[in-house]
């Protein structure tokens, strides 16, 4: 019996090649997409201070976020599912979200892709939430193995500066390797 990817070898080629484009795309999408994170500076160039509301609620979550991705609006209910999902995993999440805020607030001059860093040095904790709350909106994942959670993939950030060249891919068309096989024919 012969394997249909390696019949063809300048097929086999081709879809390795687009294979390669299609996990080098999607990877550089998630690089420009944390890029962006950690790279906006944390003080705002408006007349608006940064002023979360006090505690560490989804008002308080919703606010920190919007510092730590550089973004002004966020989906709604999308914040709501990652601040209950990172609420049931970590009990230390909602005073990390209002520890989070006041040093933003009083660190405000540390720029962003610093943040983490810096946290790391004074509080390894606030640190390690940093990159939870900004790896469950820019993935979609919330706590780790074997307990991980989905709580987004088409809504995750990470497909934000890719939408309009880059098709969200849903689900598997077919069986493993189908695009290797000619088409029935031709």
């Amino acid at each position: 019996m012969t394997d249909a990817r390696t019949s063809r070898p300048h097929e086999a080629l081709a879809a390795a090649a687009r294979r390669d484009f299609l996990l080098n795309a999607g990877a550089s999408a998630v690089a420009l997409a944390l890029a962006g994170t950690v790279g906006l500076p944390l003080t705002m160039s408006s007349a608006f201070a940064f002023a979360p509301p006090a505690g560490g609620g989804l008002d308080a979550f919703t606010a920190l976020t919007k510092q730590l991705t550089g973004r002004a609006t966020l989906d709604a209910t999308l914040a709501s599912r990652i601040y209950n999902a990172m609420s049931k995993s970590d009990s230390a999440f909602a005073a990390n979200v209002a520890a989070l805020n006041t040093w933003l607030k009083a660190n405000a001059g540390v720029p962003s892709d610093r943040v983490v860093a810096v946290l790391q040095s004074q509080d390894p904790a606030l640190a390690k939430a940093v990159v939870n709350i900004v790896r469950a909106w820019y993935l979609g994942l919330v706590g780790q193995m074997p307990t991980i959670q989905v709580v987004a993939y088409e809504r995750a950030l990470m497909f934000d500066p890719v939408t309009d060249v880059l098709t969200i891919p849903s689900y598997c068309r077919d069986v493993p390797f189908y695009w290797t096989q000619k088409p029935a024919g031709v």
